[in-house]
């Protein structure tokens, strides 16, 4: 007995501690731990409550102790669970890796095993839907160099949003991305996208499951991951503008992961390159207006396709040298855009 009235003491404690800035240090495993501790709880009121002497000892502790908290019957341990959920959900302090953990928690997804066979009450369930939407589209409150870890939870995050969107029918992914293109900075939304496009893919599943997965819809693995390989090669500008704004090397390992995006990809550096001419003057290749690439930032490009693994290097290589052909096959510098950029990448042209 005093056991148990330990365990409550102490989850109390946590319960108390829920509501405060001290979630701020909280990590996924602390936030399921939480849970864990409260699952329990739920657990000793469904065994002991027609247990008449533990019942009413744990009542006499929560009367002693947490009234002010409003723990006063045995009945608030079915609740306990519920409870901390929705005070983290209401506390703007919990970390985003933290919420994460907990809205997956929450909302599980179909097919996600669920022991005791429960769904959220219904405003606890909008509350996290709610929570989930506000943490994608708070892209912009993280900073621009910040942890790894961090950045895999906002692609994770984006990731089950575009899947849920998908539930709604087919144009609700595609939606759901244009309000988060329209509403955010772009720098940080093409960040969190790219980070989704490299995540790992799901493991292989068994025939059976692999048959009940296709059944079950868009909200599949790697479904999420397909939905913006779609939508980005529907908007043409927002394509440009992630290849373009992207550090090289970023684009390059998207590009090696989704063939669509490579070929998009080409065909904008190639596109780029017959903007720019030679400048006589000054002995460079350069653009006629402010806005168009520079030959350095192209030559970077191209030499960070060319240095992954194949056959990204053989396709751009090959692409180089059809353009070059189509261009008279010209040898000398200057001549030829193509010819100094396959000098330049060491290709020996």
């Amino acid at each position: 007995m005093d056991s148990l009235l330990q365990q409550l003491d102490r989850f109390a404690e946590v319960l108390a501690v829920s509501r405060t800035t001290h979630v701020r240090g909280w990590d996924p495993a602390a936030v399921r731990r939480a849970l864990q501790w409260a699952a329990y709880l739920r657990h000793v009121h469904r065994r002991f409550g027609r247990h008449v002497r533990i019942r009413a000892a744990l009542e006499r502790r929560l009367h002693q102790r947490w009234q002010q908290a409003g723990w006063t019957s045995f009945g608030a341990l079915a609740r306990c669970d519920l409870l901390l959920a929705q005070r983290l959900l209401d506390n703007p302090a919990l970390g985003p890796a933290a919420l994460h953990s907990l809205l997956q928690q929450l909302l599980p997804g179909p097919g996600a095993p669920d022991a005791a066979g429960e769904t959220l009450p219904g405003g606890l369930a909008l509350l996290a839907r709610r929570r989930s939407a506000v943490q994608v589209l708070r892209l912009h409150a993280l900073p621009e160099q910040e942890d790894s870890a961090v950045m895999r939870t906002q692609a994770e995050l984006l990731l089950q949003r575009v899947q849920q969107a998908g539930r709604a029918g087919a144009e609700a992914p595609g939606g759901f991305l244009c309000s988060l293109w329209e509403r955010r900075p772009h720098g940080r939304f093409l960040q969190v996208t790219a980070a989704a496009l490299l995540l790992p893919s799901p493991s292989p599943q068994p025939r059976e499951e692999q048959e009940q997965l296709e059944l079950d819809g868009p909200e599949t693995p790697g479904e999420g991951s397909r939905e913006l390989v779609r939508w980005l090669l529907s908007r043409s500008d927002v394509m440009a503008t992630f290849c373009r704004s992207l550090p090289a090397g970023l684009v390059t390992s998207v590009a090696g992961r989704h063939p669509e995006l490579f070929q998009v990809y080409l065909g904008l550096l190639t596109d780029w390159g017959r903007r720019l001419h030679y400048d006589l003057q000054k002995g460079v290749w350069v653009g006629a207006e402010s806005h168009d690439v520079p030959w350095e930032e192209l030559y970077r490009r191209f030499q960070s396709l060319c240095q992954a693994p194949a056959p990204l290097k053989e396709d751009v290589l090959t692409a180089l040298e059809a353009c070059k052909a189509r261009d008279g096959g010209f040898q000398g510098p200057g001549l030829s855009i193509w010819t100094d950029l396959l000098s330049a990448l060491g290709s020996g042209a």
